[in-house]
């Protein structure tokens, strides 16, 4: 078989090519031998290799590791991706766990290089992707290699201090515009990272879940960001995959705990999204073997709170914590993995949740949380979609399938169809656009077609009708696209559903309208596959002849210009020939004849303008010849030629500047109808030969262009392979017959294995024509361009440009044919041991070598030609830009170019996502998708060039492209440096060839360069947006040259500061390094577990690898040279510093340049390698340099060379257990039996907790002190090995001398004993930065932190003096400065000796009471930051001065009370950072503080407010946790009560009469009372959102008092008391209530509203509606609290007064619109007869009697049952439900009651004609006729004139 029919054959199956290793096509298993060698070999020659594996990532410069690496060939990693995008998983199962493994191993290698990893790692996913491919059985991953990753990369220990820089980590020097960049980076490598983790998740070992708890249990601290950590790591990490029989080592041993965790926690803490996160996964992995019935009430209460929707009649309070909302994926997992199952309780729930939200999807509805809703209704069809299809379609896998008694049943699909419909119809019409909308209907109609579709037609024709409203049209419309395909389809369950197809596009031709495109381009995709629509097709021709004769340039832009299409007529084209040929590809034979005749009248009989109507018509026209070539061509191709001949058969023609209207017409024409099959062309040689002859030569640049673009089509039919056609059924549509009805065939996807596709492959005489024309055409050019270059022949500037553009288009045209460039490859820049070819992949095309190679001659004409333009006519730019596409396409060319290959890849994807079935997966798409993908895949083989060969020609043109890049005129230099980038990226190594060629222009020495040369090189050297970055190449040599050049540059006589161009350029360069840049190893080696890998992977056996291992000889080799690249790297990188250190010294380099090198240099520090001492010297001299950004450099840099030179403390690993303090904290409690489940305060973690008797106050005690620094440990459980710190004489010597230190910390230690240094130091650091905006620093307590940690108290003597003058100052800076100093010596003095920490206290002490006493308004918050600083991860029993210094009275009213208020900031500050450790300072303060809790002042009861929040923070009521021994909350709430009596025990409402005054004396208790109120409110505000549970019965013994306070309007007197109990009432309203607290709220509710205050009766009621609404599935999984609620709403609407009355109302209706309540007989027929409540006649009342003597108890029922009335009509807003319309007849009754009851009649009618009027004519359908003439009345004001 030929070779390539055969290779054809194999593309149309898409990625299965199965050939043998002996077939001349690209032969996979030869590529695997070659790849699985490759890989190995690499490793193995991890030595051997210099050139292991270059990373390619998105937007990172390729680059191999420092090892650098013989990038003469494509990296490995580069290949391996290459060959699964060519070919998909082509290769044995063996190989494919050993490159699994192997993979593994160089991921996790410790100090691999971040970009490296990213590329192995995106590697890694790609092959982990398909899980069905590899069981459990055949892959084992241990998990803590990825975990050791996971945190060295995002814990890092170092990156704040600048010794680690990720690709994106923040810089001191960054703007903050590139900030959100960043993020995104760092986001980058975080997903990437994660999404590893997740491929790999199902391959972790039985055993890891065990050890994962064991691992990350003892972080579970609630009050620790380690909480946050352990939930994250159980998130990503629990493997929840493992098979039934394992369930005992899986999920089982968590679920109980995390889930009771879960249901405890009522205040959403960051770390509850984790655990939904969690258990989302569990359920979905685990259908059918875990029983969630219990939860889902629970759950779904919890889904409806995290929506943040706006309830209730009052302003609503979003507290701070409802913002950590679940996210919506998660959601959706949970939901539709707990769908089916015997109990069907999920979808009882998930139709109520429906039903409470649905009016929010109303258009009318707008707000922040209606993204999230829309989210969740596209999100969750998908969601259901995909179970389906698992359980039903998918084949089975090792995966453990779902039980039959959890399947879903068809009942259980219909069931969910049903409660999703109503919302998501709704939403169609939303403000955020219709997508969301038409996405769910696509789905749902996946599963029930029969139910959506049939609404959504209902929508679409009244739409359709009128087009007076285009957003409802397109709206309608996009949601038809969505359904369209199960539309046409039809199936069992819509068979009706073709029939709808043609009046639907009958219906929509009015649509095709020139006044509004959006509704054009959407009527486009309705079009679908279908044969047999005459009248249609005809129909749809004349309107697109109306379209375009309005779209013609003088008719739409006489005024403007431009002769270029606006983006809105681009897109029409786009639409209009897409349509045009989708129809005609997919019709009859017959239709087809009748509307080609059509077009071809009216393209002929009409001239148009050729750049907007006549490419409309011109494109119209190649559709139609695109179908049947043979028939249409009949009829262009003659009539254009003829037409052409007869114009231009006069010699003059030829020589106009402006061409004839028609003849360019007709050749426009001809240039598009030649877009065919090649060989229908060749019966047309001839004349089109003769045409081009006579036409490629025209004066007129229009005509010869024309003529060079019908040139490129002839070409391109001919040389390349193409599909024929893309109808949607093989063989293209047959008449019908008795026996076949084409519309069977509507919507069917093509058959994958059987495409049938039909290729356009090159004949022979095909090939010999485009070389004929090629010597014909191409050939006088070359020789004319040649003589010209030569002087031998003047040619004009327009000729050339002609000459130009004619050998473009060849090249363009025939390409395919030309064999590469060919040339001596350029000499290696690296040695390296192994060498690869490159691999060519053979796309159908042998070349023919014989002939001429017209690419090399080409190039040989256009260099030369370049320099003599250069030389002589250097402002001949259009010139320029031609040679600049020549030179590119030389290059790169091969039939297709990149970028137009991806964006059809992504139109491609946008298609087929529209149009996909998800349901029934496994590729059903329509046919014609099918073949797109199959030639897409065609051209990414012809695409594949990335790592070519470097040969010399490659190396002349880019030295060309890089002369033009330097060149005098921007826009050349602009194109020139986007083909260089692109070049660049191409071949392998080029960059380091160029770099020195363009560091030379920058280069100080030369006085030749100009301006414009020095701008082009500089723009070189940044790169494009996405590509490389010459400054920023990842290998020592590289930056070893850029960086200091571009300092050097500074120096350059070309340079100029003046011109803001230069300036911006220098700091997008410096930018992008600093954004780019990641710390490059200078240590690399291969571990031996990736070795033995390797072997392995040789070993192999299917196929065998070709060339074998390594010798001896030659690993030996390998290391060697390994070590000597690890020398070669340390000696670059130490030059590199002392490079830009001594570049730093020169007084002539400007400041912009040295701010640029101080910026490199901090990029030099790394932790694995301390900085050269020069460049130490440099920063600590820079910390008194006059510039503040130079000093705030050299801090950062300072702090991290400290932490470089701290010395290591020895740790040892410790059982807990044996800590002889534990034992004997467990010793006296041996009697109790101790639960290893238990966490929180108990016996073994006691001796951890703050203890005033047993402090270490001598230095015995110290040293027998076991400290414990991490305030987590010990709480939840003792990690296994506790690590901690070796006693003092095992640790390294205190109190260095001079003479042993090192060169660099003896710099550091003479400048800081140097006292003038240290004065101007601290005189610097005392100044003001920016006025009010300066913060307590992180840098400068890092720096003083170092400072004391490396050199203990050696510098104190010299600070002490300033310390103390400082902390005197009250300024600002001062005592910044002051709080900067004292907390990085507390942090510092850690590893003190006892003796030394005790002086240092003694001095700290007086100096912090002072700082106290002196405190201000501008510096609370900083000594608040300083001493939480200083107490964090610190045992409190180190601190115990500082904590008794806190503790003397804080609280005195000396200083006054502001100095009350921040000493108690200050020292909650200190006991927050020790949470549960300090159980008695917490008792202590409580004592101190009850007796103050009346104070007078604002501020100290705010604070103590918050105080009191920390002090009860530890009393949480989570499982599994042992009472806490700080205080709590019940006692406490205890003594207020008794102290609020006087309050609690009258009727009257609270009124606040106490004035902001302190007056001595005795006051009332009542006035004490109110006080004391007052300060509780502050503590039930702050508690609210910071607790994680909120403390039910204790708050509600206190809502009686704030019922008493709550005013029901915001009264515009400022009233603090009422301002807070509101607040109060509104955070309580929204906690979240158990099952067990709700009758114990109801029963507080119930007695309130029988309170004399209608004040507080009327608040019930808000308090009511937000609290239900919030714990809506609680209460309706309770009946007897639903029929509670009922009934004390029902009582309140029969109360005396008027304003609770309605609020009841306006209650009912919210409860009945939630679906909390429905509209039964019963309370209907209440409503009735309250209503009916008869009034006793009015008597006549005489003038200026009493208004009302009607007895109030009747007109009270009466208007309630009115109320009762208008709460139903009011709650269904959108719709009119059957009971309505006799519902509003009875109140229509009541319009003439007396008043109130006429005001709420008038006011519903009026609320219903508003929310009715946009859907009346649905409406009124559900009225009888009798019932609308009553409403018409009532409605419609009356006449004026009537």
């Amino acid at each position: 078989m030929n070779p390539l029919v055969l290779y054809i054959f194999r593309l149309s199956v898409l990625f299965y090519f199965f050939l043998s290793p002996e077939c001349k096509l690209c032969p996979c298993l030869q590529m695997t031998q070659c790849l699985c060698w490759h890989v190995s070999l690499c490793v193995l020659g991890c030595w051997v290799c210099p050139f292991f594996i270059t990373a390619i990532p998105v937007n990172i410069p390729i680059k191999p590791t420092w090892q650098a690496i013989g990038n003469a060939s494509p990296s490995t990693e580069a290949m391996v991706s290459r060959y699964m995008r060519l070919y998909g998983r082509k290769f044995s199962k063996e190989d494919h766990v050993h490159f699994v493994k192997l993979l593994y191993e160089l991921v996790t290698i410790p100090k691999l290089e971040i970009s490296m990893m990213q590329s192995f790692a995106r590697l890694l996913i790609t092959l982990l992707k398909k899980k069905e491919l590899l069981s459990r059985e055949d892959l084992e991953l241990p998990w803590r290699p990825l975990y050791e990753l996971q945190d060295r990369i995002l814990y890092s220990k170092t990156e704040h201090l600048g010794l680690n820089w990720f690709p994106s980590s923040l810089r001191p020097h960054s703007s903050s515009k590139h900030i959100i960049v960043k993020l995104a980076q760092r986001c980058s490598v975080e997903a990437v990272l994660k999404t590893l983790i997740k491929n790999c998740r199902p391959y972790f070992p039985e055993s890891a879940t065990q050890e994962m708890l064991e691992e990350w249990r003892p972080l579970m601290c609630p009050f620790d960001v380690t909480m946050q950590k352990a939930m994250g790591y159980f998130e990503l990490f629990l493997p929840t995959t493992l098979p039934p029989e394992l369930h005992d080592k899986g999920f089982k041993l968590w679920f109980d705990e995390l889930i009771s965790l879960w249901v405890s926690v009522q205040n959403l803490p960051s770390w509850e999204v984790n655990l939904v996160g969690l258990f989302a996964r569990l359920a979905n992995d685990n259908i059918g073997y875990i029983d969630w019935d219990p939860y889902i009430p629970k759950i779904f209460t919890r889904i409806l709170r995290s929506l943040n929707l706006p309830v209730g009649s009052s302003e609503m309070l979003v507290s701070r914590y409802l913002t950590n909302a679940y996210d919506i994926s998660h959601v959706v997992i949970w939901i539709s993995a707990l769908l089916g199952g015997p109990s069907k309780q999920t979808q009882t729930q998930l139709s109520g949740l429906f039903n409470s939200i649905a009016s929010f999807f109303h258009p009318s509805n707008h707000g922040r949380w209606l993204m999230k809703l829309m989210k969740l209704v596209q999100r969750l069809p998908v969601s259901v979609v995909k179970r389906l299809h698992r359980e039903r379609y998918r084949m089975p896998t090792w995966l453990t399938p779902v039980p039959q008694s959890h399947l879903l049943s068809e009942q259980d699909i219909t069931d969910f169809v049903e409660s999703m419909k109503q919302p998501v119809l709704l939403a169609m019409f939303s403000k955020t656009g219709s997508l969301d909308a038409a996405q769910a209907l696509q789905n749902l109609a996946l599963l029930r077609p029969e139910l959506v579709i049939p609404p959504v037609l209902e929508k679409t024709y009244p739409a359709m009708e009128t087009l007076t409203e285009p957003h409802q049209l397109t709206a309608t419309l996009s949601c038809m696209i969505g359904v369209a395909r199960s539309l046409v389809a039809g199936g069992q369950r819509f068979p009706e559903g073709p029939t709808h197809m043609l009046p639907l596009l009958m219906r929509a031709l009015p649509g095709v309208d020139p006044n509004d495109f959006s509704k054009c381009m959407v009527e486009k995709e309705l079009c679908s596959a279908s044969a047999e629509f005459e009248d249609f097709v005809l129909q749809f021709i004349d309107r697109c002849f109306a379209l375009i004769d309005t779209s013609t340039l003088e008719q739409t832009r006489e005024e403007m210009e431009t002769e270029k299409m606006t983006h809105l007529e681009s897109l029409v084209e786009l639409g209009l020939s897409s349509t045009f040929s989708t129809i005609l590809t997919q019709c009859s034979m017959e239709i087809f004849q009748v509307a080609l005749g059509k077009v071809f009248n009216f393209a002929t009989t009409n001239i148009f303008e050729t750049h907007v109507a006549g490419r409309m018509v011109a494109n119209m026209c190649r559709a139609a010849t695109k179908c049947h070539p043979a028939e249409a061509l009949k009829l262009f191709l003659p009539q254009c030629c003829n037409a052409i001949l007869q114009i231009s058969a006069y010699e003059e023609v030829l020589n106009e500047e402006e061409l004839d209207k028609e003849l360019m017409w007709n050749l426009q024409l001809l240039s598009e109808v030649t877009r065919v099959d090649g060989d229908q062309l060749l019966l047309y040689r001839s004349q089109l030969v003769q045409i081009l002859q006579l036409t490629l030569h025209l004066k007129c640049k229009q005509g010869y262009n024309l003529a060079c673009k019908l040139l490129y089509h002839i070409l391109r039919s001919m040389s390349l392979i193409y599909p024929r056609e893309y109808c949607s059924m093989p063989g293209g549509v047959q008449q019908h017959t008795d026996t076949y009805l084409p519309i069977k065939d509507w919507g069917r996807p093509g058959d994958l294995l059987n495409l049938g596709i039909q290729w356009h492959v090159p004949s022979t005489e095909e090939r010999e024509f485009v070389f004929y024309l090629l010597d014909l055409l191409l050939k006088p050019e070359l020789q004319r361009l040649q003589k010209h270059t030569r002087g031998e022949q003047d040619i004009s500037r327009d000729d050339v440009l002609q000459s130009l553009s004619i050998v473009h288009n060849c090249l363009l045209g025939a390409s395919s044919f030309l064999p590469p460039l060919n040339g001596e490859p350029v000499p290696e820049k690296i040695n390296s041991m192994i060498q690869l070819c490159e691999k060519n992949v053979y796309t159908g095309v042998d070349y023919d070598l014989s002939g001429e190679n017209y690419r090399e001659e080409i190039c040989k004409v256009i260099r030369p030609l370049l320099h003599h333009t250069l030389e002589h006519s250097e402002d001949d730019t259009k010139s320029l830009f031609s040679i600049i596409k020549i030179i590119n396409d030389l290059l790169h060319f091969k039939g297709s170019h990149k970028h137009e290959f991806d964006s059809r890849w992504k139109s491609f994807s946008l298609i087929k996502k529209s149009m996909e079935n998800k349901l029934h997966g496994s590729k059903q798409h329509i046919r014609a998708l099918l073949i797109d993908r199959v030639m897409l895949q065609h051209e990414l083989r012809n695409l594949t060039m990335e790592g070519c060969c470097y040969r010399s020609v490659h190396q002349d043109l880019i030295n060309d492209l890089l002369r033009l890049s330097t060149s005098r005129y921007s826009q050349v230099r602009s194109k020139a440096q986007n083909m260089l980038f692109t070049a660049l990226g191409t071949y392998s190594l080029c960059c380091r060839d160029i770099i020195p060629a363009v560091l030379e222009y920058l280069d100080p020495d030369r006085t030749d360069v100009t301006q414009q040369q020095f701008k082009g090189a500089l723009y070189c050297l940044l790169g494009n947006h996405s590509g490389i970055c010459l400054a920023n190449l990842q290998y020592w040599d590289c930056i070893a040259l850029t960086w200091p050049a571009i300092v050097r540059s500074g120096m350059n006589p070309s340079m100029s500061l003046e011109k803001s161009s230069v300036v911006r350029l220098f700091d997008d360069l410096a930018d992008r390094i600093h954004r780019q840049y990641e710390t490059i190893g200078i240590d690399f080696s291969i571990p031996e577990s990736c070795v033995e890998v390797a072997l392995k992977m040789m070993k192999s056996s299917n196929p065998e690898p070709t060339p074998c291992a390594a010798s001896e000889q030659e690993e030996l080799e390998g290391r060697k040279r390994q070590e000597q690249k690890n020398k070669d790297s340390v000696q670059k990188y130490e030059k590199l510093v002392v490079d830009l250190s001594n570049s730093l010294y020169d007084g002539n380099l400007p400041w912009k340049f040295e701010q640029i090198a101080i910026g490199f240099l901090s990029l030099m520090l790394r932790d694995d390698h301390p900085l050269p001492s020069s460049a130490v010297l440099f920063f600590v001299e820079s910390l008194n340099h006059d510039s503040l950004l130079v000093r705030n450099g050299a801090i950062s840099a300072v702090s991290g060379i400290l932490k470089q030179l701290k010395r290591p403390h020895k740790k040892v690993a410790v059982n807990p257990y044996d800590i002889s303090e534990l034992k004997s904290s467990l010793q006296s409690c041996r009697g109790k039996a101790l639960s290893s489940l238990l966490v929180g305060d108990r016996p073994d973690n006691q001796w951890l907790q703050y203890d005033s008797n047993r402090l270490p106050r001598s230095q015995q005690d110290w040293n027998e002190c076991c400290f414990i620094e991490k305030t987590h440990w010990g709480y939840s459980t003792w990690p296994r090995k506790l690590m901690l710190y070796a006693p003092l004489e095992e640790q390294p010597k205190q109190g260095k001398t001079r003479e042993e230190m090192n060169e660099s910390e003896q710099i550091i230690y003479d400048h800081f004993s140097d006292q003038q240094f240290i004065d101007q130091f601290i005189q610097y650091l005392s100044l003001e930065d920016r006025k009010g905006k300066d913060k307590f620093s992180p840098r400068r307590f890092c720096l003083f932190k170092g400072l004391f940690r490396n050199f203990d108290d050696a510098f104190l003597p010299l600070l002490k003096p300033h310390m103390e003058r400082l902390v005197a100052d009250s300024h600002e800076s001062t005592q910044r400065c002051v709080a900067e100093i004292i907390s990085g010596l507390i942090r510092g003095s850690k590893h003190w000796s006892y003796s030394k920490v005790e002086k240092l206290w003694a001095l700290l002490c007086p100096l912090l009471r002072k700082a106290l006493s002196n405190i201000t308004i501008e510096t609370y918050a900083d000594w608040g930051t300083c001493i939480a600083t200083a107490c964090e991860s610190r045992d409190p029993r180190k601190l115990h001065w500082l904590f008794e210094m806190l503790m003397e009275s804080p609280v005195t009213g000396e200083g006054g009370s502001f100095v009350d208020a921040c000493r108690l900031y200050v020292l909650q500050g200190g006991l927050a950072q020790q949470e549960w450790r300090v159980p008695e300072l917490l008792h202590r303060l409580l004592q101190y503080l009850e007796p103050k809790l009346t104070q007078v002042y604002k501020n100290v009861r705010e604070r103590i407010g918050s105080v009191l929040t920390y002090i009860f923070m530890i009393d949480v009521n989570l499982p599994h946790t042992q009472p806490t021994t700080s205080p709590r909350i019940a006692e406490f709430t205890e003594r207020v009560l008794a102290r609020l009596k006087p309050l609690t025990e009258g009727e009257e409402e609270i009124q606040n009469h106490v004035v902001e005054e302190n007056t001595e004396g005795d006051q009332d208790e009542r006035t004490q009372a109110i006080k004391l109120l007052k300060t509780v409110l502050k503590w039930l505000m702050t508690s609210a959102g910071r607790s994680f549970s909120s403390v039910v019965p204790e708050q509600l013994r206190l809502l009686p008092l704030l019922f008493k306070i709550a005013p029901v309007e915001n009264d515009d007197s400022y009233d603090e008391m009422k301002r807070d109990a509101k607040t109060c009432l509104s955070l309580m309203s929204q906690g979240l209530l158990y099952s067990e607290q709700i009758p114990q709220v109801l029963s507080a509710l119930e007695q309130i509203s029988r309170s004399s205050s209608w004040h507080a009766r009327y608040t019930v009621l808000t308090y009511l509606q937000i609290m239900v609404f919030y714990n809506l599935f609680t209460f309706l999984s309770d009946a007897k609290a639903v029929s509670d609620v009922r009934a004390l709403v029902l009582r309140l609407l029969e109360d005396e007064q008027l304003e609770v009355r309605e609020m009841a109302a306006t209650t009912i209706s919210g409860f009945l619109q939630c679906n909390f309540l429905s509209i039964d007989e019963p309370m209907q027929a209440h409503f009735e007869a309250l209503s009916k409540t008869r009034l006793p006649k009015r008597k006549r009342r005489e003038l200026g009697s009493v208004v009302d003597t009607i007895p109030s108890a009747d007109l009270v029922r009466r208007h309630a049952g009115v109320l009762g009335l208008s709460a139903c009509i009011l709650s269904s807003p959108y719709d009119v439900p059957a009971w309505m319309p006799q519902i509003l007849m009875d109140l229509s009754a009541h319009l003439n009651d007396t008043q109130p009851i006429e005001m709420t009649v008038k006011k519903t009618l009026s609320d219903f004609r508003r929310t009715h009027h946009d859907n009346w004519q649905e409406h009124k359908q559900k009225f009888t006729d009798d019932q609308l003439l009553v409403l018409t009345d009532l409605l419609v004001s009356p006449c004026y004139y009537a």
